[in-house]
């Protein structure tokens, strides 16, 4: 049986007869993997028309219209694995509800195939591995379709403290589709906005601290950074492994939850995931509209920031919470005791850059790729393409630094861990007696302005989980000048499900997503 997807198809409209015209491309914008599944489970769709339906809109949305330049680049064998699924689902084998749904990856992670692995560089653009992810190959074996890879801040945002989130010198600079003069956040920028405007259901991001969550909160997405061990690190372009973790990047809780049951588990590669398989689970399952009903949130309440429409947002999602029968519970000192965290965090995030990418870098197949950062910064110096719009100074710092045993590095690993996670979220949640902590993820997003930088200045609740390692969700709870602003859901360690279920429940109840707009400017 010979295979003609809509895609290739529809080159020929203009001029095939009217008899020979294929059917019209499906409506997928806005709709989740749930009900795709649920549309391929009745017959209605198949996922050879799905797959070839997103490329026909990253090629309209993002290659030109709006250019959104969320994606770098799209799998060639995506609809042929497409056709294999749809062929499966025939014979009677569905693999679960990630069966034939398009998922991208962000550009740190590699996947087997012709695709490189670029973290956004010029020094990678031809990074061609031939290697899945442990979580790619747990995505491919629940059937998921690898639709492409997505842009991000490059090098996942470590390069300069001066960047601009979104930008890198291979993809460009991503657009918020919400207004496209304003910021993504980064680093899974690419992500991000691909699934907002509906490129794809589903997308991958990374995290070290804040580059899923608020990126997802900008876009007015789900975005949930997991446990760090829950999910491998493994052919990843690293910056952390104290911090760094992939994540699910999603229109829904739902959503995110399915992605979680199929990437969490160990790997003998990464000793942080040892644990891994004894503490995941169907978290599909895990998830109730109740589940709020009797649980006790420690409300954030310094970290609102000093905008009044966004604490009036976070004020009516607390309401909302509190009529699902949870109890709120203010905590005005959520910063107490934290004040040498971000000292800490930065000498251990340039030591174990340093340490990590030379480490990756060394496992590469390509005999002429960089071997460390001082090669990689000798590259950039080389190529004024990468340094256009900003510096390098964070490679410069984090390589003037010591060994993963320099004095300096472990006692900021010891005082890290220690204000983050026991006298940090423990400390919040057992002094309060509360199950989960909220707080608002992100403000409004800002003008991108390439020559000066971020100008980020607004609410923010990524460094305690980030640093502690901590489970992070964040849900879209309105807009403000119609940028979205998310709603962020902190746990425990290892308390990933109890952190997906309060999330699901609040959103289940508030239905806060914002539909993209693609208008040329946020100003009035």
């Amino acid at each position: 049986m010979q295979k003609i997807s809509l895609l290739a198809a529809s080159a020929l409209l203009a001029t095939a007869p009217a008899a020979a015209m294929p059917p019209p491309l499906p409506e997928v914008e806005g709709k989740d993997a749930a009900t795709l599944q649920d549309e391929m489970t009745a017959r209605r769709i198949n996922s050879d028309v799905i797959t070839a339906t997103y490329l026909e809109r990253i090629r309209m949305l993002d290659d030109n219209g709006p250019k959104l330049d969320a994606v770098i680049a799209a799998s060639p064998d995506a609809t042929s694995r497409a056709f294999d699924l749809d062929q499966e689902r025939r014979a009677g084998r569905v693999r679960g509800p990630l069966h034939g749904i398009p998922i991208l990856l962000k550009d740190n992670i590699e996947a087997a195939g012709p695709l490189p692995t670029t973290a956004g560089s010029l020094a990678l653009k031809d990074n061609v591995t031939g290697r899945d992810a442990p979580l790619v190959a747990r995505l491919r074996d629940a059937g998921a379709i690898i639709l492409g890879k997505t842009n991000l801040s490059e090098w996942a945002n470590i390069r300069s403290d001066n960047s601009t989130s979104g930008w890198s010198a291979v993809g460009g600079l991503t657009k918020n589709p919400h207004a496209l003069d304003r910021n993504t956040c980064g680093s899974s920028s690419g992500s991000a906005a691909a699934v907002a405007a509906s490129l794809a259901p589903l997308a991958i991001g990374t995290e070290t601290d804040g580059s899923i969550t608020c990126p997802a909160g900008v876009n007015g997405i789900v975005g949930f950074k997991p446990t760090v061990g829950l999910v491998s690190r493994t052919h990843i372009v690293p910056i952390s492994h104290s911090q760094d973790t992939a994540g699910p990047m999603t229109l829904t809780v739902r959503d995110a939850a399915a992605v979680m049951t199929a990437i969490a588990g160990s790997d003998p590669a990464d000793p942080a995931t040892a644990e891994a398989d004894a503490r995941k689970t169907d978290y599909i399952a895990a998830l109730s509209p109740g589940a709020l009903k009797g649980k006790r949130i420690g409300v954030m309440r310094d970290r609102v920031g000093d905008r009044a429409d966004v604490a009036a947002l976070f004020g009516a999602a607390l309401k909302q919470m509190e009529s699902q029968g949870a109890t709120l519970v203010e905590i005005a000192d959520s910063r107490k005791g934290s004040e040498e965290l971000g000292t800490a965090e930065f000498e251990i995030l340039l030591t174990e850059l340093k340490a990590d990418l030379a480490a990756y870098l060394g496992t590469l197949p390509d005999a002429n790729a960089p071997k460390s950062l001082a090669d990689l910064i000798a590259f950039n110096k080389a190529n004024p393409e990468e340094l256009k719009w900003f510096d390098q100074s964070l490679f410069e710092m984090a390589e003037s630094k010591g060994g993963l045993d320099s004095p300096a590095y472990l006692a900021a690993r010891e005082k890290a861990a220690r204000l983050a996670g026991p006298e940090g979220i423990d400390r919040l949640l057992k002094t309060h007696e509360v199950d989960v902590l909220v707080g608002v993820t992100n403000g409004p997003a800002w003008v991108s302005d390439l020559a000066r930088g971020d100008s980020y200045n607004s609410p923010g609740t990524s460094q305690l989980p980030a640093v502690a390692g901590y489970p992070h969700l964040t849900v879209p709870m309105g807009a403000v000048e119609g940028l979205p602003i998310g709603l962020s859901f902190i746990g425990a360690k290892w308390s990933d499900a109890d952190v997906l279920a309060a999330g699901y429940a609040y959103e289940q109840a508030s239905e806060k997503r914002v539909t993209p707009t693609y208008r040329a400017s946020a100003a009035p």
